[in-house]
Parts: C-alpha cells; structure tokens; sequence
C-alpha cells in the first residue's frame, strides 16, 4: 500500500478533516466527516444568508441552488433537473415510498441486507396499502455478485411492484450489482428504489445510463460535504408521481419555466440551505486530494479496505467475507467465536465495543444476521448471531490503524473463546 507522500497527497491528511486526533476513527461510513476546508465555505454561505435573509431565501436561492444540483449531476452522471435536494438518504427514502400509490396484494422486493430505517420505511408503506413485503435472501460470507442477482429475482412474483435495493450495504457492505439489476427489473416493468447512501464519493456513477427510477444519495457520508445533505434522483417519467414530504408553495405555483418537479421540491419551507451550497467544494476539493482526482482516491479508498480487511482476517483468523469485485471502501468481516444466541451476542458486543471505546477507536460491531428480522418475524427467536466488525477507509486513514485494532480484537478475553 502507497503512503501518502507517494501518491501526491499532504503528508498529515487528517489535517484537512475536522477530528478529533486522540480518536482513531475507523468509521468513516456511518455519518461521514466534513472538510476543514468546506465548513469554512458553509460559515461564508451562512455569513450571507444571515446579512441578508430576504435577498438570499427570496431572490438569490433559486438559481444557487439550480447550480449545486447542477454540479452534483455532473458527479453522479445525471441530469440537474432529474435532481431534488434532500436532508438524508432516510428523507429520500420516505419520499418516494409516501408518494407511491399500491393495489392490496402487491408486493415490494427488499434484500435482508436494507438498513432499518429504509426496510422500516418500506413496511411502513406496504401497510398502508395492504401489500406485502419480500425479502431477498443474499447470503453472507458471498462469493459472487451472481448469488445476488439470482436472489433478488427469485424474489420477484408476477405481484411485485417495486424493488429496492442498496448500492453498498450498510451491515455487510457488498456493492451489489445494480448494473445488472436495474436493467433485468426494468425490463419485467418492475421500478427499482435504490438506496445509495453510500454510492456517491464510493464508487464511480452514471445514473443517466443506470436509470434507475429512484435513486438517494448522500453528500455528507463520502464526498464529505456537511451532515443534511443529500440527493433524490427521479427519473423523468416517474417525476410527477413524486411529492416532497412538506407540501408548501410549489405545489399551485403557476411558473412556467420551471417543472412541477422542481417548483415543488426546492422550496418546501424556511430552512438553511447553506449545507447544499457547500457540495461543489467538497467535491472539488476531494478531487484536488490526489493527482489523478477522484478516480484515483476512490481507487485508493478501495485498496486500502482491501488490504486492512485481507490483515485483519489473518490476525484474527477469520475469513474474508466477499469478493474483491464487491468491495468498495468499506468491508465487514465476522469475528471468531460465534455464532451465539441474541443475548450473548448483545452481552459480547457490548464489552468489546467498551474496550474500542476505551483505547479511542471508533469502528461499529453489528450483530448478523440484521437482529430486527426476529422482530419482524422474517427470522425464528432461535435463530443465532455472529458479530461483525466494519472498517471504512477514507484518506485520513492508513494501514497501521487496522493493524492496532487487529491486536485490541485479537487480544480481547471473550473474542476467541467461550464465555465463562
């Protein structure tokens, strides 16, 4: 693995972020963490809200934040129009499923990877139609983005209306294979709702070519921009089926120039907007990090998972939990001992993450399968958990990061053997 030096970035890159140095946060991928650089540009957007709020709400916001969206489009590969802004991927989430209408008996395809928030959300919806929820079974350790792809559409039915799927899994973090499903579900006229709260910054997008009919994205998470930003991408033929959460002034403005779509969506109320003027720096200046730009540190990101994934796994000698070709900047991996009955693995989890806390490393342990499936009925009481351990990687990290975590986890009475 190249230090930073030889890759062209600063020699302390954590210096350009806003966190605290006795903390060695290995978890990039929960909430993100903001540039220096960008706060500094979101206290001069507030400087001029706050001087003039009128001139700035009333007249100036509009086209500031046509040219936000438009930068944030030529990110992710989209169209600017096709684009509404949102506080979080959980805001973009509900506001495709509040909006979407279902027959009683219909069904709605998630996988039994979904963050809780959005399979909540789905359920959520499906209730108030009377339709049904289905999970796909994906399974885990995988060793192939095929397994994926035959799960998903082994859930379909000839009842199913929409699918959603994530881009990057939160617990077990798998990219899946959205250029292969998307196309495959589209063309059975199923919509498909992708959950991308960790695409964007991650992976490499070209949602014009995707075309999915709902995409959320966040900004705060790996593009770095302040929290409360994010994006919902519709695609122009699903526009007018979709309503913000806050109907407001949008919704009888009798413009012209401008789509329902965009006179409902970018006002919705007093707030402050300067969190989305921020996002074309912080996409600009993650893309000044390294000499090749954004793929490179997307490259780089991936590698370095990569590499502090493969040493954790031999430290702990556990296996590698996914393949290479899905694998982005983040990677789960199992740790030794389990699996143990939910009790015991809450008990287990919660002293190993007092023991992380205490040596200062930030780095989330979750309990798998997801344990929200025994509320749901989707799994048995009996059913037995594994613990995982999730590291991100971002450019403030390096490898030997991983490799003090790999001797606290190695280390810790209760990991590798039973208890009592």
């Amino acid at each position: 693995m190249d230090s930073p030096a030889q890759l062209g970035r600063s020699a302390s890159p954590a210096t350009e972020w806003a966190l605290d140095s006795t903390v060695t946060y290995l978890n990039h991928g929960s909430f993100g963490a903001c540039l220096k650089s960008v706060l500094e540009v979101q206290r001069g957007w507030r400087d001029k809200l706050e001087a003039h709020p009128v001139q700035f709400l009333a007249r100036d916001l509009e086209d500031l934040l046509d040219w936000s969206r438009s930068e944030i489009g030529g990110f992710t590969g989209s169209d600017a129009d096709d684009l509404a802004l949102m506080q979080n991927a959980t805001a973009g989430i509900n506001t495709v499923l509040r909006s979407l209408r279902f027959e009683k008996g219909d069904e709605l395809v998630a996988t039994d990877h979904a963050y809780n928030a959005s399979l909540n959300a789905l359920r959520y919806a499906a209730a108030q139609w009377s339709a049904r929820v289905n999970l796909a079974r994906i399974p885990f350790p995988i060793e192939s983005p095929d397994q994926v792809f035959d799960a998903v559409m082994e859930a379909v039915t000839a009842k199913t209306k929409l699918v959603m799927l994530e881009h990057v899994t939160s617990p077990t973090a798998l990219v899946l294979p959205l250029e292969r499903l998307v196309p495959a579900l589209t063309e059975k006229g199923i919509d498909v709702l992708v959950d991308g709260a960790h695409g964007p910054g991650m992976v490499q997008m070209k949602l014009r070519e995707l075309a999915p009919a709902y995409y959320v994205g966040t900004t705060h998470k790996w593009i770095c921009a302040p929290k409360g930003t994010a994006f919902l991408f519709v695609r122009r033929d699903r526009q007018a089926l979709i309503k913000p959460l806050a109907i407001s002034s949008g919704a009888n403005d009798t413009r012209v120039d401008r789509s329902r779509f965009r006179l409902e969506f970018d006002w919705t109320g007093t707030n402050d907007p300067t969190g989305w003027l921020t996002i074309p720096a912080a996409i600009d200046a993650l893309g000044e990090m390294l000499p090749g730009g954004w793929p490179t540190l997307i490259s780089v990101n991936r590698q370095l998972a990569i590499s502090a994934r493969d040493m954790l796994a031999e430290a702990l000698h556990t296996d590698v939990q996914a393949p290479n070709s899905m694998t982005g900047s983040m990677a789960a991996l199992r740790l030794p001992g389990g699996p143990w009955p939910r009790a015991e693995a809450a008990r287990r989890m919660a002293m190993i993450e007092a023991a992380l806390r205490s040596r200062r490393f930030e780095v989330p342990l979750m309990a798998w399968p997801c344990p929200w499936l025994i509320d749901s009925g989707d799994l048995p009481p009996s059913t037995e958990f594994d613990l995982l351990v999730r590291i991100s990687a971002q450019a403030y990290n390096c490898l030997g990061q991983y490799e003090r975590l790999a001797s606290i986890l190695a280390g810790y009475a209760g990991v590798n053997r039973p208890a009592g």
